[in-house]
């Protein structure tokens, strides 16, 4: 007598639902990295034009005529409001898979959350990248 060789559904059936398991678990996690990943992208530009922000005001002793906004990406797009001689205020605005999002940096260094979709938490002390509210600092 020979002996078949193969899987029983029951066994088939317990791995697909392991594997469905494991996927409700993981997507949520997975979807949270990439949406942080997306929001770097706007801490980093504001981040790094804040330095030649300063050193145009140092050469100019205004912020008005600073050109070297961030450009906008698929993401953000970027802005220079209130320049003048002693203040600005630069804010990536989400657009695209960050819709709903804002982030502002001003002439202090001052880090504002101004907006965010809902079900996450704004703050008006730093910029946000989980939807519990935690600082990006």
């Amino acid at each position: 007598m020979q002996r078949q060789s193969g899987f029983t559904l029951i066994e088939i059936m317990v791995v697909v639902a392991i594997i469905g398991i494991l996927s409700a678990i993981a997507m949520p996690s997975y979807t949270s990295y990439v949406m942080r990943a997306r929001l770097v992208e706007a801490h980093s530009a504001l981040a790094s034009a804040q330095p030649r922000l300063e050193s145009h005001w140092a050469n100019e002793h205004t912020y008005e005529g600073f050109s070297a906004v961030p450009g906008n990406t698929d993401n953000f797009d970027y802005d220079l409001t209130e320049a003048d001689k002693s203040k600005y205020t630069l804010t990536a605005t989400g657009k695209g898979a960050a819709l709903g999002f804002g982030f502002s940096i001003d002439q202090d260094g001052t880090r504002v959350t101004t907006g965010a979709p809902a079900g996450w938490t704004t703050r008006d002390d730093c910029w946000i990248d989980r939807k519990e509210g935690l600082c990006s600092q």
